[in-house]
């Protein structure tokens, strides 16, 4: 089967080695992982690559953790919890065997263009709940998680007939105990509640549960934060704070790569440039949808991270990484 998925995939050299030479981008779906990928992978997607550069850039390695399209993840689901100090030989050897690039096939390999390349890019929206557990079985492999408001992404999920899925967290119960048992019942009415406008309001819990088992486990040296918003607002500034993270130096990035959505985010009305990315959620949803939303983000404490106005508290996010440093 390997051998005919790579029969299946663009022709490249991967000649990045082990997992030091790999940088794992992730977040929730929605957040726009898919744009922060190409940004930091743009040198992959220059129409006129040279001689001089074709060793340079990313392998770009999308999804691999998706259990429907790549047979190696299945045995970690879609929204698998694990602690970072969890031992699980086999789980880590296929991990291993996905950041370390033995992955390949049409669904994997669909957006690298480059033929060479030393290192690779993963980007993943389904690792956010084992990202600890990566970290630590992989503690020299950089991380990039990006973060955007849990309105737009869950007013995007449902426009998208997303489905919540909330059993999917309560039957697990090692998060449970870790961060779910003080809402377990706010949870539980939610997951059980009749209506179809209550899904807004399920996906919005998604996102709190997704985004705050990474932001307790991961300390500031293990990850390094995006913020969606500030992304749309100054992308060359966060760039270049990622290229300060990942030690590859300042690059200009081309400004048609800053003002284009990748083709899986059209899908979303919200344009990545301007304020209707940023804050465009406002004008859909009602009074009572967004107080809800700020109900339940502080569940979490994470209305202090995002309220009812579009941008974050930096400061915050990174005050509760912090906590684990």
């Amino acid at each position: 089967m390997r051998g005919a998925e790579r029969l299946m995939s663009p022709l490249y050299l991967d000649l990045g080695g082990d997992h030091r030479d790999a940088v794992f981008v992730a977040g929730s779906g929605r957040s726009g992982t898919t744009w922060l990928a190409e940004l930091i992978n743009h040198i992959n997607h220059t129409s006129h690559t040279n001689r001089r550069d074709a060793g340079d850039g990313y392998r770009y390695v999308f999804e691999p953790f998706n259990p429907a399209e790549v047979p190696l993840a299945r045995p970690f689901g879609y929204r698998r919890y694990m602690r970072p100090a969890e031992e699980n030989p086999e789980l880590r050897e296929r991990a291993r065997r996905i950041v370390c690039g033995e992955v390949h096939g049409p669904w994997t390999d669909r957006f690298h263009r480059k033929f060479v390349a030393r290192k690779r890019l993963i980007k993943d929206i389904r690792a956010n709940l084992f990202l600890g557990w990566l970290a630590a079985s992989f503690p020299e492999m950089p991380i990039v998680l990006i973060l955007r408001h849990p309105c737009a992404v869950a007013l995007s999920r449902v426009r998208l007939g997303w489905r919540p899925r909330l059993e999917e967290f309560l039957e697990q119960p090692d998060l449970v105990q870790d961060f779910l048992a003080p809402v377990a019942s706010e949870i539980r009415a939610l997951r059980t509640g009749s209506t179809g406008s209550m899904d807004f309001e399920r996906h919005v819990l998604a996102w709190c549960i997704e985004n705050y088992a990474p932001l307790a486990q991961l300390g500031p040296s293990r990850a390094h934060l995006v913020f969606y918003e500030r992304l749309c607002e100054s992308p060359r500034d966060e760039l270049h704070g990622i290229s300060r993270y990942l030690g590859t130096g300042r690059r200009d990035v081309r400004p048609e790569a800053l003002r284009s959505p990748s083709e899986l985010s059209r899908s979303d009305s919200a344009v990545v440039s301007g304020g209707d990315a940023v804050g465009g959620w406002r004008g859909e949803l009602t009074g009572e949808q967004v107080r809800r939303a700020m109900n339940i983000l502080g569940l979490f404490g994470l209305d202090r991270i995002y309220g009812a106005s579009p941008m974050p508290d930096t400061e915050v996010a990174w005050e509760i990484v912090g906590r684990k440093s």
